[in-house]
């Protein structure tokens, strides 16, 4: 079975969260002996059930095999696709997505496999998003060659997409699913016009709305209609009326400024925005309630 639904590219426009759902950037402190970058996840369970409840439309796992102190960030701590097996068997709605999962740096039949697996168990809410992999210090500890990490992409992205074509005798993959949406973050040492015949939706980096005019025009010019996603680093502050202040990758603002912020991504062309929360000062909990309450309205449908 081959056959990709892409079930975000039914919205116009939807708000996802990207775990870890933690504000441990915010709330760091060198004394308490835990890495920066390295979140809290005790309450993982309850928070992604909450972003589930809450109607957001998409939760979004990294793929960071190893903690640098160089780089800072553990992302979810949890490894990919153990943690969206997981994530499968808690949540109901909220789709699964990857950004992105590093394709040099894994046996490509086996992410086939793992993605296979978590597309059954999640009753088809995968979106696998892949990349190329952007952190030198990894490749050497896997064996692979940081400089030729493009073509590895390629060569790995074909049996992911169409690998079953070379089994042969009876063999099969299992579960025999349907082809989850393949996502790419950046363009993975690729040309745009590769990018946007080959894959089925583009993880951009965050920028500002006037950023993503530009490059939302680069994708509709070489992939048409197909979902382009970008997150926001969000500092949700308790007065509604907060005016926007801009920081690395995000902003800070009340609940009316990011409604503004939204609204200028959703006119940019942006489909679809995933909210990261560890910069925000207050208690992640109360911010994702509040956008449900009053963010939702203005974009997702009743």
């Amino acid at each position: 079975m081959s056959t990709t639904f892409d079930k975000l590219s039914q919205h116009v426009f939807s708000i996802g969260v990207e775990l870890p759902l933690d504000n441990d950037w915010a709330h760091f402190d060198a004394t308490k002996g835990t890495p920066f970058g390295v979140p809290d996840i005790s309450k993982h369970h309850e928070r992604i059930q909450l972003a589930d409840k809450l109607g957001f439309k998409a939760a979004w796992v990294r793929d960071v095999p190893i903690y640098d102190p160089n780089f800072g960030d553990a992302a979810q701590v949890f490894e990919t696709f153990s943690y969206l097996g997981y994530l499968a068997g808690i949540t109901k709605n909220i789709l699964l997505g990857t950004a992105a999962v590093v394709l040099p740096l894994r046996q490509p039949w086996l992410v086939k496999k793992a993605a296979a697996t978590v597309q059954h168990l999640s009753n088809d809410r995968l979106i696998l998003g892949v990349a190329s992999g952007d952190r030198p210090s990894e490749y050497p500890l896997f064996g692979v060659d940081f400089d030729t990490r493009g073509e590895q992409f390629r060569q790995a992205l074909d049996i992911v997409k169409s690998g079953n074509d070379r089994l042969s005798n009876g063999m099969v993959l299992l579960p025999e699913v349907a082809q989850p949406p393949l996502y790419v973050a950046g363009l993975a040492q690729q040309n745009p016009q590769w990018v946007g015949e080959n894959m089925d939706g583009w993880l951009a980096y965050p920028g500002t709305p006037n950023d993503h005019v530009k490059r939302v025009a680069l994708w509709r010019s070489v992939a048409g209609n197909k979902p382009y996603v970008s997150f926001i680093h969000l500092n949700l502050l308790e007065d509604d009326e907060a005016p926007i202040k801009r920081h690395r990758f995000g902003v800070e603002t009340g609940v009316n400024g990011l409604i503004k912020e939204l609204h200028a991504m959703k006119d940019a062309g942006v489909n679809h925005i995933g909210l990261h929360f560890r910069r925000n000062t207050h208690s992640v909990d109360a911010a994702m309630q509040r956008i449900a309450q009053h963010v939702f309205p203005h974009f997702h449908d009743k």
